[in-house]
C-alpha cells in the first residue's frame, strides 16, 4: 500500500474491517497489519520496493479483484463510496444469482461486493451465458 495507516482507516470505514494488529516503525510505516472482514482475515503493508512489495499504482494497476459477500450489498457499496471508493460497476442483479457491484479503493485495489439472492445451477448459468454471448 501507499500509506498503509490510511488504508487501515479506509477499510474500517468502508467495509467495517476490524484491525487485529499492526507492526509499524517509529515513523508509522506499516510493516505488517492484519484486519478482519466478517470471518476472513486480510493483511497489508506499506510499500517496500527493496523487497518487491509494491502498491498497484507503482506497477500500473492491478489485475486482481477481491470478491466479498456481504449481507446487504447496496448498503455496503454506498458505505464504501461514501468513504472514498470509486464506483466501477453499479450494483445490479446478475444472472448467476448475485446482486453485485464493483469499486476501486483509493489505494488501487478493486473490490467486488455481492449478496447472494438466489441459487442458480451451473447448467442454468451456462445456458444463460451461451444465450447472451452468442
Amino acid at each position: 500500500m501507499r500509506d498503509g495507516a490510511r488504508a487501515i482507516d479506509f477499510y474500517a470505514a468502508a467495509f467495517g474491517a476490524k484491525e487485529l494488529f499492526r507492526l509499524a516503525d517509529k515513523n508509522g510505516k506499516v510493516g505488517h497489519a492484519e484486519l478482519e472482514l466478517g470471518d476472513s482475515r486480510f493483511m497489508l503493508a506499506d510499500e517496500f520496493p527493496d523487497f518487491g512489495a509494491l502498491a498497484p499504482p507503482s506497477v500500473g494497476g492491478t489485475p486482481v479483484c477481491l470478491h466479498v459477500y456481504v449481507a446487504d450489498v447496496d448498503a455496503a457499496f454506498a458505505r464504501a463510496v461514501a468513504a472514498g471508493a470509486t464506483e466501477l460497476r453499479a450494483v445490479a442483479d446478475q444472472f448467476y444469482g448475485e446482486r453485485r457491484g464493483m469499486l476501486a479503493d483509493p489505494f488501487g485495489h478493486k473490490w467486488s461486493l455481492a449478496t447472494a439472492v438466489r441459487d442458480v445451477s451451473p447448467e442454468e448459468m451456462q445456458k444463460i451465458w451461451s444465450e447472451t454471448t452468442a
